[in-house]
């Protein structure tokens, strides 16, 4: 998605009859939503330094111009861009614009400084850092760019910032990798600037490029469970980008420290789904191991440890295996300090006691702390989904200072899962009545959404699209029991839906890698198998326990299944407290769709057993229209030709 674009010439025109702030706040709003005033600042600072620069007759005027292009799998946005050609290749010059007027040297973390943002200090990574790692994202997963072998070349430029001379910060040698491959820029080079577009754009293309760029599909991305092989015998499988690369870069700092000073430390991530937690937290794994620290992956949800292992099964030995990922009842009776570093993912799921009965140990968050000289917790407080899970930002940081830890807490936002769209995630949180949300009508164009009156038909399509490359499940919510004669066997259907003749079973007992099985497609998972992980396409059963009155929506514990333990206890603390019961049970079901209905990187399809919430979501997905590309799902073409089916990206 590209906000502005246009030729160099077009450009120059906007900006000197001052029409393309205009057009830009129209584009953005009607593309993304609201824009802040921040933003609008810098575009009307930054425009005016590209207009300067670009008004210069050896830049083809013919060459195209685009402003604030989205990088693939990921809300972060690209400035600028120049496309057109040399003698050698079809081009695009990327640029990275920063205000900042002073920058400050980090020693210990790669590819980090410190600048002036927000009233405060604060750390971000180096701008020819976050240019080269826009430009390696777009290479790696826009077809046409890899295809028609489009170079790309990044820069940053730093328009208000006056250099020091050469020992300046920002050209510091600890940062030259990333200069080499991402030139930075400042105030008074506007003539190098000049001469390094001019380089790589010759001759112009009538925005041919970008247009390629934007039209080029997403291929599949390198998911963790296909990459963390690789990663664990050290390549760099993800390219971090922002505040991914700061938090992996900050961890690292703290082990050292934590190592060095003899210090606990405890790190806090907080991030929604999507925001490449679990990609940070393979990561540190690998990265750590690599510098001969004694460090496990902690989880306690078996099914991303099974994925893992069974991924890893064959070229590491089982017992390697098993100490690199640990459940999070490991550590009742480890010593202090025993592990180096304790990675901990979906720390929302830890326990307060351990074993089969949960009569062991006294705290999770107590004994991973306790355990480690770093414990790094990744969590997202929306995504507990059992009344046994305890794991909160409170309760870690009361722990951590009860071992007198030094506490540091870090927020991801850069977005990797829906198609790189805050928006569906915002939307989903809106329409399920979790919270209020500012784009409360906006998703993605790009993002496939549908709403299906016809399990059957939800079923083949996710059955259609797992042939392509077996990353596309059905899930559904706890509402049908799991019945022991069906354990072993798919041709028992546990999940029966009689009026379409629709029978499923859930995902079987003979396996812990549903996720990754070739046949599992044909089973159904639950969020106990799939939380943690993710798939390209999810078909979720909305199943009893959630209905629509009256434009509201609405939980019912009672319709759960009796197999499912996740509310295990709710019926007597509802005896002596029915206000918290239903409270808490409301609070688990909410959270247990949030989480399957955003499993999917490319797509999400639901049916709904209840009509009236159907009806809801169509509703809700009606009101979108204002995105461009937004097809009317009752309308009577698609209701002749799709009868059953709702959906906003038709060109799937």
């Amino acid at each position: 998605m590209i906000v502005y674009e246009a030729l160099k010439n077009e450009f120059l025109d906007d900006v000197y009859r001052d029409k393309l702030v205009d057009n830009l706040m129209s584009n953005f709003h009607d593309k993304i939503g609201s824009i802040g005033k921040s933003e609008l600042r810098s575009w009307e600072n930054s425009m005016n330094y590209m207009y300067r620069l670009l008004n210069d007759p050896e830049i083809p005027g013919n060459a195209g111009v685009a402003i604030e292009f989205r990088v693939p799998y990921s809300s972060k946005r690209v400035d600028f861009l120049i496309s057109g050609s040399n003698e050698f290749s079809e081009s695009i010059v990327i640029i990275e614009l920063k205000q900042w007027e002073t920058v400050e040297k980090v020693d210990n973390k790669e590819a980090i400084v410190r600048t002036a943002l927000g009233g405060g200090l604060r750390e971000v990574v180096h701008p020819s850092y976050q240019a080269w790692s826009y430009a390696a994202l777009i290479k790696d997963y826009n077809s046409n760019v890899q295809d028609e072998k489009i170079e790309l070349y990044p820069c940053a430029y730093l328009h208000n910032y006056s250099s020091l001379g050469t020992k300046d910060p920002i050209v510091h040698e600890k940062y030259q990798f990333y200069i080499d491959n991402a030139p930075v820029f400042v105030k008074g080079d506007s003539e190098r600037l000049r001469n390094f577009i001019k380089q790589y754009i010759k001759h112009g293309d009538n925005k041919t490029n970008l247009y390629k760029v934007e039209k080029g599909k997403i291929r599949p991305s390198k998911s963790l469970q296909d990459s963390l092989l690789g990663m664990l015998k050290g390549n760099d499988e993800f390219v971090m980008i922002d505040d991914q690369k700061v938090i992996f870069e900050t961890a690292k700092s703290l082990a050292s420290e934590a190592i060095r000073s003899n210090k606990k430390q405890v790190l806090i991530v907080k991030g929604g789904p999507g925001t490449g937690k679990s990609v940070l937290a393979i990561n540190l794994l690998a990265e750590l191991t690599a510098q001969n620290m004694v460090c496990q992956y902690v989880t306690k949800n078996a099914a991303p440890r099974s994925v893992y292992a069974k991924k890893l099964k064959g070229d590491f030995r089982k017992s390697h295996i098993d100490n690199l990922f640990k459940s999070s009842g490991s550590y009742i009776d480890a010593p202090f300090n025993e592990i180096d570093v304790l990675i901990v993912d979906e720390a929302h799921r830890l326990n307060e006691k351990s074993g089969m009965f949960n009569n062991l140990g006294e705290n999770q968050i107590k004994e991973i702390i306790n355990a480690s000289k770093l414990a790094v917790f990744f969590i997202d407080e929306r995504q507990r989904v059992t009344l046994k899970d305890a794991g909160n930002v409170e309760a870690i940081q009361h722990f951590a200072s009860e071992s007198k830890a030094v506490i540091t807490v870090k927020e991801l936002e850069s977005q990797f899962r829906c198609n790189g769209s805050d928006g569906y995630l915002a939307w989903i949180d809106d329409v399920l009545q979790i919270r209020k949300t500012a784009n409360a009508d906006m998703i993605d164009k790009d993002y496939d959404f549908r709403v299906y009156s016809d399990p059957s038909e939800m079923r083949d399509e996710i059955l259609r699209l797992n042939r392509i490359n077996n990353k596309a499940r059905l899930l559904a919510g706890y509402c049908w029991n799991w019945s022991k004669e069906g354990k072993y066997n798919s041709d028992i259907h546990d999940i029966l839906l009689e009026e379409y003749g629709f029978g499923m079973s859930w995902n079987l007992a003979n396996t812990d890698s549903w996720a990754i099985d070739e046949d599992s497609v044909h089973e159904i998972g639950c969020i106990h198998t799939s939380q943690g992980l993710e798939f390209d396409y999810v078909g979720v059963i909305i199943g009893d326990d959630m209905f629509c009155k009256l434009g509201s929506v609405e939980t019912d514990f009672t319709k759960r299944a009796k197999t499912d333990n996740s509310l295990k206890g709710l019926k007597k603390l509802y005896i002596d407290n029915p206000q918290k019961a239903l409270k808490l049970a409301d609070e688990i079901i909410r959270n247990t769709y949030r989480t399957l209905l955003t499993r999917g990187q490319k797509g999400c399809y639901i049916f709904c057993t209840d009509k009236e919430l159907e009806k809801y979501f169509i509703n809700r997905l009606a009101n979108s229209t204002r995105r461009n590309e937004y097809l009317l799902s009752n309308s009577n073409a698609i209701a002749a030709e799709q009868p059953n089916k709702y959906k906003l990206n038709p060109e799937i």
